[in-house]
């Protein structure tokens, strides 16, 4: 149950958890959570629920002065989990991916699914890897599918970089310039939600196409 709690928690107040972090773990140990729950997040296809958005947006307002972190130490922590995240992830598809598949115990990574991800992914190439990284749950499947042999590691490596460089600047500097706004402060949790909301959009967007396509095959 404490674990639940703690992803309860981290997922409904990460303005919550990383207040908490400063204060128990102090000014350097601090990172390390931070690093952790995004290079899973990124680098772990079972864990795609993870905040990575709202968890960058919320460090980068405690990046601010005064908030207890430092904006260069974050955003160097953020770009090495999330580059290694990633690079972890391509590296587990291309020697268990596809057992994993074959178990089914990611329920995501359907036959059909796998399928589907597989011709985008064989479209745009490598600039999958770098808009999946704003989009929750395809940020942790792309390198997934990237390492199941649809993309060499130096090229992957490429936009791996590039992406994640971009998808923690924006979230981080956002937060860090426009965290401190008395509006932003007074509704945090809508605008965390707000950041989830916009992230997940395209993915909702594309699974009703989808449905509406299907069926009008069917028809």
């Amino acid at each position: 149950m404490d674990i639940i709690d703690f992803f309860v928690n981290l997922l409904s107040d990460p303005r919550g958890a990383i207040a908490g972090w400063i204060a128990t773990l102090g000014a350097v140990w601090v990172y390390s959570p931070l690093f952790l729950i995004v290079f899973v997040e990124t680098g772990v296809v079972f864990f795609p629920f993870l905040p990575g958005d709202s968890l960058l947006f919320a460090a980068g307002v405690f990046s601010a002065d005064g908030g207890g972190l430092n904006v260069f130490a974050t955003l160097v922590v953020f770009y090495v989990a999330a580059i290694l995240g990633n690079t972890s992830n391509y590296w587990i598809a291309r020697v268990f991916g596809k057992r994993i598949i074959d178990s089914g115990k990611v329920k995501a990574l359907t036959p059909e699914r796998m399928a589907k991800l597989d011709h985008f992914f064989e479209k745009y190439g490598g600039l999958t890897i770098i808009i999946t990284r704003f989009m929750p749950f395809f940020r942790t499947f792309a390198p997934f599918i990237a390492g199941t042999g649809h993309m060499n590691f130096a090229k992957f490596t490429l936009f791996n970089c590039i992406g994640g460089i971009a998808w923690v600047s924006l979230f981080v500097l956002v937060g860090y310039f426009f965290g401190g706004i008395p509006l932003v402060q007074e509704h945090f949790e809508v605008i965390v939600l707000g950041i989830v909301a916009v992230s997940v959009a395209p993915a909702v967007i594309g699974a009703v196409k989808a449905a509406l396509g299907s069926r009008k095959k069917k028809a």
